[in-house]
Formats: structure tokens, sequence, C-alpha cells
């Protein structure tokens, strides 16, 4: 079992500290959020939380996920950084590819993306993206960026992208685990058909059902054997004893937090009190665990 750190929406001066701390407590990877704008007027609701207000948002700090990998990359040596998650869709592909292969490359293959649809119509407008087919067409651009960063000249011809053969440099080395986010079964599939899932948040039976549900589309597609990652948010990661029921469910990686970023207002916690948080749960569970 391995462990990932999730903290967001702080005070950007914190993120340095608590990522040496998180690295030196055993964790294994830091989750990196993205929000982009917040739009003045919206009908729309955010599908995480109870009763889908999103005010939980207003004027919550978030550093470009990309930006903010490389900065803690340059502080630790061996934490992994996830973007949790990259609204890939508001990207064009050829540049998300260069900003995710430039971060692999300088944090020394630590960096994984995360990505997801954002679901909110409002990210699309601000960034001149449209709303429909979102999915197919994020599904071209993992496509391109894999293409791209596996070095060499790529080209592609898609329904929504064409690209006569081009190449960046650098590219990385390992190349870049691709994880998708989100419960519907489109993106379980997608999930499926890449390097692993990313869970939101659900009850433990809910959890079972999705870990259950993405295997078995892994199996399908004939790559039970090959390596997969299922990061996922349950109580059960806050002992030693859960950590082994998440295992055996099929879960790699226990995502810990130890605040309800859901909350409405600014985060007054000290971060001295997310250091000691970090260290104790460190000693108590992550120490039990790895033995």
């Amino acid at each position: 079992m391995r462990f990932s750190y999730a903290e967001a929406m702080v005070d950007p001066s914190c993120y340095g500290p608590l990522a040496i701390a998180a690295e030196a407590a055993g964790f294994d990877s830091f989750l990196l959020p993205e929000s982009i704008v917040y739009p003045q007027h919206s009908a729309t609701s955010y599908p995480y939380v109870e009763g889908g207000g999103r005010e939980f948002l207003e004027d919550k700090p978030f550093i470009d996920p990309f930006v903010l990998a490389g900065s803690l990359a340059s502080l630790t040596e061996r934490l992994r950084f996830v973007t949790f998650v990259v609204k890939l869709p508001l990207r064009h592909p050829v540049l998300a590819a260069k900003q995710a292969a430039s971060v692999s490359v300088l944090s020394g293959g630590r960096f994984v993306l995360g990505v997801g649809l954002s679901p909110w119509p409002e990210d699309y407008e601000a960034c001149g993206q449209p709303w429909p087919s979102r999915g197919r067409r994020m599904d071209e651009q993992l496509d391109i960026i894999d293409g791209l960063c596996a070095g060499g000249f790529f080209e592609y011809h898609g329904s929504f992208y064409d690209l006569t053969p081009v190449k960046i440099c650098p590219v990385p080395n390992p190349r870049i685990p691709i994880l998708v986010g989100g419960h519907a079964p489109a993106a379980l599939e997608r999930a499926a058909r890449w390097d692993g899932w990313l869970h939101a948040g659900s009850d433990s039976g809910q959890l079972a059902d999705l870990v259950a549900s993405v295997l078995s589309m892994r199996a399908r597609l004939g790559r039970e054997g090959e390596p997969f990652e299922i990061h996922a948010i349950s109580t059960d990661g806050y002992s030693a004893a859960g950590c082994r029921r998440l295992k055996e469910i099929g879960v790699t990686d226990v995502i810990i937090g130890f605040r309800d970023t859901y909350r409405p207002g600014p985060d007054t916690e000290p971060l001295s009190a997310k250091l000691s948080a970090i260290s104790r749960f460190g000693a108590a569970v992550i120490a039990r665990v790895k033995g």
C-alpha cells in the first residue's frame, strides 16, 4: 500500500513545507488540485459534495498544478506529484504534452498526469473550448500527449485534432503515467485503457463496486497483468487494518487528508498543525503498514 497526501486551497506558502514533511513521513505521492477561474454567476453544481454547492471555492487559492509540481519537486527527492485532476479538455494537447514532459524531466520522472472533465460549462466558456464532445476530445488528447512524450516525430489525424509530424524535446524517461478521474462508466472505461483511476470519494461499499468495475474493464482489455494504480479516498486509510482491507479490494494508493477542504471560508488551520498531523500519521500508520 502506498500513501498519497491531499491538501488543497491553502496559503501557497504552505506547499513547500508540506511536501517536505510528507516525504519525511513516508508518503509516496502529493496530490495537486486544479481550479482555473471562478464565474460570477453559475447555475451548475459540483457532483462530489452534498447539495452540489460551490460556495467552498470562493476566493480559495489554486496554483497551476504544472507550476506547483515543478516547484515542489525541487524541494524533494522521492515524492511523486499527481495532478488531481488537470481539466484536460480546457487545454490544447500539444501544449499540455510540453508542460507534462518538462515537469517530468525536471523532477526526475516523479510526475503523474491525472486528468478529468470539469463539471462546469463555465470553465469551457472562459477558456474558449466547446462543452459538447469533451470526453471524446479528451480521448484524442491523451493519445497525442502519450505519443509526443514517447519521443521522435509524431503525427495524429483524429476527429478533433490533426497534427503533421512534430516532436518535442526533451521527453520524459520513464514514461509519464496517465490516471483518469471520475465515477461515470465512461470515466472508468477511460481509466482502464490507461494507467490508473482516481477516486473522488464515496462510501466503502460504492468504492468496492467502483474498483471492481474498473478492474473488470481492465481485464476485458487483456491488461490485468500490467501495472495499474488506484488512488482512493476512504476512512479505512487511517489505520493499518483498514489499509489491509483496501489492499484486498484492489486499492494501491490511499489518499489521506486531515481537514474538510469543502468547508466554506478560508483555511484557518496553522501550518504547524498540518505538519504535526503529517508526522503523527507517518509514525502511527505509514510506518506500521510499510514495516
